[in-house]
């Protein structure tokens, strides 16, 4: 009987990754960002628009894994062993 990758599922560790990434940079685009930093950017918060996308690729990510789970096979099914 096969089974789903669950928390094994790689694009679930990714999302967690970016997620993560993602939270940090919005924190920091939202409360760190001077206007010095805003002046090398030429006055785009650079910090600030990555955490977003990268939230957002997170989720897509979460939706993808949850939407379409791998499956796993039981036993020698598709390991090439007899």
């Amino acid at each position: 009987m096969a089974r789903k990758a669950g928390l094994f599922d790689l694009r679930l560790v990714i999302a967690v990754l970016f997620a993560i990434y993602g939270v940090v940079l919005l924190v920091v685009g939202l409360g760190f960002t001077d206007e010095a930093d805003l002046t090398k950017a030429d006055g785009l918060n650079i910090n600030l628009w990555s955490g977003i996308g990268m939230i957002a690729l997170s989720a897509v990510f979460a939706a993808w894994a949850t939407l379409r789970p791998v499956i796993v096979p039981e036993g020698g099914e598709g390991t090439g062993t007899a």
